[in-house]
């Protein structure tokens, strides 16, 4: 089969080749936390470089302790047998489905790669509607009937992924939602997929984290990394919490990682475990790059919203996902030919160097005009600007994030502007 190079990274190499050849770029597509790598984890990297020999496909006992000890932290059950890590979430989650077998449910909209990954198990993803203001969780009461009909069709349903918040509408599902959602998944036997990547960067950490692992233990795997919180996307690293009454499937999986990656980096595991171990420094930084993703996300969508879309106020991670719908949907028709949001995507791009994802890269139909807006990549070029970012009191005021919000503004009152040129006056 062939397979398309994923929406998020196909979307990032077009924006650097713009800018490449010099034109202007604002930079929304992509979604890398776009902030250094902490000195101390620097130093452990490179104090463990030496270590070159295989280690254990589960990773190894520092690691998988110290993931264990992040999750019993957080109030979760979590022995570290039953830790699995790989080179990733991604790899991790891919695994997963391969071991766990069947069609899978995903929330619509949703993170690009679970409907692809699906796919590349040869079947088809079972989609399901969020509820309004609840990315990342399909709706409860949809559920029962969608899968019904999946399985009264021959899709052998085994799972359903959720994310906590959510990619791409950076919002958090109530946990009266999660909780429901939990019922019906044993109700239906099915196994929940928890990515929980951008759990620490939840703007409100007083709220009520509603991890489906508090109401369904038995039947929820939990899967996470560091790339959103500590800004290592490049290191590629990731762990898995699987529960004790899936323990056929941690087996499954183990057998799984053996044949694909073997055994995560080495040095990688090592500065890893020192970051699920949470010491000051680390929980610091992880503070600050919250504080700063939810004042320009917050910031960006406030700029959407003053624009006439309707977007929902982000609760964590680094996005927004707003949507243009009534008269101002019918004005980008009549005045741009935009009739499906990858037609907005590619005029944003091309009329203003804007780069976003279209809605229908996330699973929703492609005429309904919403795009993934990422802010994360706005805090600076310079490793300079980044730390200034990180440590500023109000990082809205910095001259690099004001220029961009303020663009923004700029690129979105011409968009959705009615007024028109006069027509020249005739001979």
């Amino acid at each position: 089969m062939t397979v398309a190079i994923s929406a998020t990274l196909a979307a990032n190499e077009a924006l650097e080749q713009r800018r490449r050849a010099g034109l202007p770029v604002l930079h929304l597509a992509f979604g890398e936390a776009g902030l250094n790598v902490h000195p101390t984890l620097e130093n452990r990297l490179g104090a463990a470089a030496g270590r070159g020999a295989y280690g254990p496909v589960a990773g190894s006992t520092t690691l998988r302790n110290a993931a264990a000890g992040y999750w019993r932290r957080r109030g979760l059950a979590a022995d570290p047998g039953l830790v699995v890590a790989g080179p990733g979430s991604k790899p991790l989650l891919y695994a997963l489905l391969l071991a766990i077998g069947g069609s899978v449910v995903v929330p619509r909209p949703s993170w690009v790669s679970y409907a692809a990954q699906t796919r590349l198990l040869g079947t088809e993803p079972v989609f399901v509607p969020i509820r309004p203001g609840e990315g990342g969780v399909p709706d409860p009461d949809a559920l029962p009937g969608v899968v019904a009909r999946a399985r009264a069709a021959g899709h052998h349903v085994r799972s359903v992924v959720v994310t906590l918040p959510d990619n791409p509408t950076g919002t958090l599902a109530r946990p009266g939602t999660v909780r429901r959602l939990c019922e019906v998944a044993r109700e239906l036997d099915l196994v929940i997929i928890a990515d929980e990547i951008y759990r620490d960067l939840v703007f409100d950490q007083g709220a009520d984290f509603p991890s489906p692992a508090r109401f369904a233990p038995e039947r929820t795997v939990i899967t996470t990394a560091l790339s959103k919180s500590l800004a290592l996307g490049g290191w590629r690293i990731g762990v898995a919490l699987l529960p004790e009454e899936l323990h056929g499937l941690r087996d499954r999986l183990a057998g799984v990682a053996s044949e694909i990656w073997s055994s995560a980096s080495g040095p990688v595991q090592e500065a890893a475990a020192y970051a699920f171990g949470e010491p000051p420094e680390i929980t610091g930084r992880i503070a600050a790059s919250r504080r700063l993703h939810a004042a320009v996300a917050t910031a960006m969508a406030e700029r959407f919203a003053d624009a006439g879309t309707r977007v929902a106020a982000p609760q964590g991670g680094f996005y927004c996902y707003p949507e243009f719908s009534g008269p101002g949907r019918d004005d980008l028709r009549e005045r741009h030919g935009i009739e499906t949001s990858a037609d907005l995507a590619e005029f944003l791009l091309e009329e203003y160097g804007v780069g976003v994802l279209p809605g229908s890269a996330f699973g929703d139909p492609p005429d309904a005009l919403r795009i993934r807006v990422a802010t994360s990549l706005l805090y600076g070029e310079t490793p300079e600007q980044r730390d200034a970012a990180l440590g500023a009191p109000d990082p809205l005021a910095l001259p690099w994030i004001a220029d961009a919000l303020d663009r923004a503004t700029e690129v979105l009152s011409d968009l959705t502007s009615k007024v028109r040129e006069p027509a020249p006056a005739s001979a």
